[in-house]
């Protein structure tokens, strides 16, 4: 199982940024996914998940209206388009393959990628 993030960056308040997740060593198509952050100094906090077919998507209720999770099962890829960006949304970004700990919770750090560093500052 691999998850590569990419995306990450640093941007004004008020910005957007798209991250994406590509996914290799599995059927992709099969699993729900989620999306993990952890700022410095803090613990992991789920922040989104998605089901297989992208028809049920979850939202922290931070980042409800701002974030869209999607997913595309033809290029094996996770996205989390991020809008309306804030200071407290500064943190490494983690796509996860949740399993049996489902798509609204914090799976254990091995069910992570390894993270893309997004940075909200003026």
């Amino acid at each position: 199982v691999q998850l590569v993030e990419s995306g990450g960056g640093m941007v004004q308040p008020g910005g957007s940024l798209r991250l994406s997740c590509a996914a290799s060593g599995f059927m992709f198509s099969s699993y729900g996914m989620s999306w993990v952050r952890q700022a410095p100094g803090k613990g992991p906090e789920w922040v989104s998940g998605i089901n297989t077919s992208g028809d049920n998507t979850y939202y922290r209720d931070s980042v409800k209206g701002r974030f869209t999770i999607s997913r595309s099962n033809a290029k094996n890829t996770l996205y989390l388009q991020m809008n309306s960006l804030k200071p407290e949304d500064t943190a490494l970004y983690y796509c996860a393959r949740p399993d049996v700990f489902g798509i609204r919770s914090v799976p254990p750090r091995e069910y992570w990628g390894q993270g893309t560093q997004v940075t909200v500052s003026s």
